[in-house]
């Protein structure tokens, strides 16, 4: 590689058995056992990520996969929303904005499903993780779903701003 060139990172939905997944989520796991007790990780294992009702996205640099993020759908409740899930970047990938392009495509996702609120549990032993949810919009919120108030969670939620409808061949009304 040229000391100028840049690598090149895509971001796009895989399967969590695609070519260095396993890995990544494994490498995620490790961080997140060394961090919080066994009744404060609410992860999802491999099969449970393959579910239809979730959407696994994986940033490649090169073709190296260095970070995930996943969103679950939360349709049968009150007010349907969807929920990040094992997001992470490899340590030696962090500070280049794939974290942030990671959240942005996930919120893609769930605007394209037609949901207006996203919502996430993370921990108080990740304050990178949490800065990185309230410069991209998500504000603190209480417990949701099968989550209870336990000292060492931390919940966010942002609301989506819906896919601007069609025109139909008529400009819109100022």
């Amino acid at each position: 590689m040229e000391l100028n060139e840049t690598p090149s990172v895509t971001i796009g939905q895989e399967s969590p058995w695609a070519d260095g997944v396993s890995s990544l989520i494994q490498l995620l796991d490790d961080y997140l056992f060394a961090r919080y007790p066994a009744e404060a990780r609410h992860i999802l294992d491999l099969d449970q990520l393959a579910a239809p009702s979730i959407v696994l996205l994986i940033a490649r640099v090169d073709g190296v996969a260095v970070g995930c993020g996943a969103v679950r759908f939360m349709a049968d409740v009150d007010i349907p929303y969807a929920e990040i899930k094992r997001m992470f970047v490899h340590p030696g990938y962090r500070g280049r904005g794939i974290a942030k392009s990671i959240i942005s495509g996930l919120e893609e996702v769930a605007r394209d499903r037609g949901l207006s609120l996203i919502r996430l549990e993370t921990g108080i032993h990740q304050p990178e993780a949490n800065g990185l949810y309230e410069r991209a919009g998500y504000r603190l919120c209480g417990s949701f779903g099968e989550y209870v108030e336990n000292g060492i969670s931390v919940f966010f939620e942002k609301g989506l701003k819906p896919h601007p409808g069609p025109l139909l061949g008529k400009e819109r009304e100022s």
